[in-house]
This record gives structure tokens, C-alpha cells and sequence, in this order.
């Protein structure tokens, strides 16, 4: 990028800035040249593919049904698998013609954390794959690119889980009070590779490959779980002893929501599919292991939502910035609602349905706020964008 120190001091004001083409039509108007949008690219812009993917894949678990809601999942789902597309592409451009930025995410003991995201963003368009693609696909077609999406996501989510914790014990320094929710990107998509896991072993004939697939999601359910159980007192400690940190970090308290509601999620979905998969008793076993998980963990789920959002109206009236972390605002949020979803659905219980109902409609609500500030600020203005100084 081009600055006063590079040009010589006549120059300087003499000759303006002529906006590029996209800049005068309205686009990308902060930065110097289009080719500028993939230069700070990082995996943390994957986050918008998560939040625009559970709005859409909530749906198909909700107590309602309708025509309606189905065309609303099935459109936010494309528009998921669309910026999944663009962002694919955008990261292969950053890291051709910025290899050196793109090593340094991995060496940024804060950027590394959202490679997490990355996986989880697979594996989000690969379940709405299942849950409306077939209908526009064919089910030859949305199977395969959901089995594609969920074994790439799986296989990247496993990486992040083992060696981003592996660069943080031995590559990076980490303060005392460095521990934010951040932490846990890593080590959830596992938990998201069990619960759309579930999705497919539906799809399998009965037999040793879908029980060694359910069994399997079993054994990613128990990687996450532990994992976050060891994180999760490093950052209430965090924010006993030091606070919640900069106003831009707030809303990663709200990632917390994302393993405690995809647990229950995953619990309930496998619970689903686990007949005519394992022998009895296991089978009935699931059933019982997700009401007495599930309802537990639901339980602390709505105790940190309630901490994050006291603690985010607090920020909120001294200044929150906007910035990408409002995207944990989204799919944490999400995991509760389709967590929500299947607990009423088991237990026959309508003030969860109800409650399930209440917080898509929030979860509907913070999306469509931060959607609407990502777009301006990387599409219009392109300052989300801007090369890092």
C-alpha cells in the first residue's frame, strides 16, 4: 500500500487519490486498489459462514413447520454456501500473493484460535447439504457434497484441535490473563463433526459401517467435551482475576454457548439414530445419556448466556466497537436453539419449545445486525478489509 513516505513531499496533496473503478460505483471505497480485500484476509471471516449456516440449519430443527421456513433455511443456507465459496477462493488469492501474512496467522497466538472456524464453517453448509439440499440437488448430489464438506471439515477440525494447542504449549508466549472464549475454537468443531456426524449415519445402511460412524461421533463428542471442560475454568479465571480485556474481545464470551449447546445438540441427534444402529441396550442407553446430559448442560448453557449478555450490555453502554468478533454473537447462539429444539422434541415439554422459539427469534435478530454491519463495512467501505498497518 502506497503512503506519504514513499512518495516525495510535492506530491503529497498535490495529486489526490483517484478512486479505483469499484470505489466509484460505491464498493471497497477505503481501500487504494481491490486487490487490497485478500491482503489481511484471516480465518476468522469463516465465523460469518458459521452464523449465516445456523440460521438456516436451526429451522430444520424448530417445533414449527411451514412452507415458509423452509424456503427462509433453504435460502440462508445458499447464501452460506455462497460466502463459503467466495471466502475459499479469497483465502487461496491471500495466501498466493501473501504468503508470508498468511504463515504469521498461525505465529499470532490470537489469529490461530479461528482456524477453528474454518472447519466448522465446512461443516455447517455440508449439514444444510442434507437438511434442504435434496430437494435442489438431488440426493445423489447434496449427499456427496455433504459427506465431502464433513470429512474435509473433520479432518482440518482435528488438525486445529491437536496442533493449535501444540502451538500455544510450545511456539507461543501466553500471559496470565491471555485466555478468552477465543480458546475453544479450536477444540469445537469436533463437537460440531458429531452432531452433522448424526446427519449422515441416518443415511447409512444398517450395519458395522454406521455403527462405526455413530461410534466414531461418540469418541469426537468425548475430544471436544474434555476439552473444553480444561479451557473453560481458564477463562472464568480470567475474568474473575483480570477482567473482561479490550471491548473487541466481549463478544467472544459468547462462544462459550457454542460447545455447551452443540454437545446437547450432538447428544440428541446421535440419541436419534442410535436404534437399529447398537444393540440394545446401548441404543436405549443414548436416549437416557441425552436427557441426563442434556438437560444439565442446557442448564449451565443459559447461566453463561445470561453472564454474556449482562456483561455485554455493560460494555455495550461504555463502547463496543463493531468488529468480526460480533459474529460469536451467531452460532453460539444457534447451538442453543437447536440444542432447545431436540430436548423439547424428546421430552414433550412446550415451555422449552418456547424458549427454543424465543431465541431463534434473537439469533435471527443479531444476524441480521451483524450481517448488514459485515457487508458495509468489507463491501462498501472495505475498511474490514484494510491491509494491517
Amino acid at each position: 500500500m502506497t503512503t506519504h513516505l514513499d512518495r516525495p513531499a510535492a506530491e503529497v496533496g498535490d495529486l489526490p487519490r483517484r478512486p479505483h473503478a469499484l470505489a466509484r460505483i460505491g464498493l471497497l471505497r477505503d481501500l487504494d486498489r481491490p486487490g487490497d480485500a485478500v491482503s489481511s484476509l484471516g480465518p476468522n471471516w469463516f465465523a460469518s459462514v458459521m452464523g449465516t449456516g445456523i440460521v438456516g440449519g436451526a429451522v430444520a430443527t424448530l417445533p414449527l413447520r411451514s412452507p415458509v421456513l423452509t424456503t427462509w433455511g433453504t435460502a440462508v443456507w445458499g447464501l452460506a454456501s455462497v460466502l463459503l465459496v467466495v471466502l475459499v477462493v479469497a483465502t487461496a488469492a491471500h495466501r498466493l500473493r501473501f504468503p508470508a501474512r498468511a504463515r504469521g496467522h498461525a505465529a499470532d497466538p490470537v489469529a490461530v484460535q479461528f482456524y477453528g472456524a474454518v472447519a466448522m464453517a465446512l461443516m455447517t453448509v455440508g449439514a444444510g447439504a442434507v437438511q434442504f439440499g435434496i430437494p435442489v440437488l438431488g440426493a445423489t448430489a447434496a449427499l456427496a457434497t455433504s459427506w465431502t464438506l464433513w470429512l474435509a471439515g473433520t479432518a482440518f477440525g482435528l488438525a486445529t484441535a491437536v496442533g493449535v494447542p501444540y502451538l500455544m504449549i510450545t511456539r507461543h508466549e501466553i500471559g496470565p490473563d491471555a485466555a478468552f472464549g477465543g480458546w475453544l475454537m479450536p477444540v469445537v468443531p469436533p463437537m460440531v463433526s458429531a452432531a452433522d456426524g448424526a446427519l449422515l449415519v441416518a443415511h447409512l445402511a444398517p450395519g458395522p459401517g454406521r455403527a462405526t460412524l455413530l461410534l466414531a461421533c461418540y469418541a469426537l463428542f468425548g475430544m471436544s467435551l474434555f476439552a473444553t471442560l480444561a479451557l473453560l475454568p481458564q477463562i472464568w479465571n480470567r475474568l474473575v482475576v483480570h477482567g473482561t480485556g479490550p471491548a473487541a474481545t466481549v463478544p467472544t464470551l459468547w462462544i462459550v454457548l457454542g460447545p455447551l449447546g452443540q454437545s446437547v445438540t450432538a447428544a440428541g441427534l446421535l440419541a436419534n439414530v442410535a436404534p437399529g444402529t447398537l444393540p440394545e441396550p446401548f441404543a436405549s442407553g443414548t436416549a437416557v445419556f441425552a436427557v441426563l446430559y442434556g438437560v444439565p448442560a442446557w442448564g449451565f448453557a443459559m447461566l453463561w448466556m445470561a453472564l454474556a449478555a449482562a456483561v455485554t450490555v455493560r460494555t455495550a453502554r461504555r463502547g463496543l466497537p463493531f468488529a468480526l468478533t460480533w459474529w460469536s454473537f451467531t452460532f453460539p447462539l444457534g447451538t442453543c436453539v437447536t440444542g432447545t429444539n431436540l430436548l423439547a422434541a424428546r421430552l414433550g415439554t412446550p415451555a422449552l419449545a418456547v424458549v427454543a422459539v424465543a431465541l431463534y427469534g434473537l439469533l435471527v435478530a443479531a444476524w441480521a445486525v451483524v450481517a448488514a454491519r459485515t457487508a458495509h463495512g468489507a463491501l462498501v467501505r472495505g475498511h474490514l478489509l484494510a491491509p494491517a498497518s
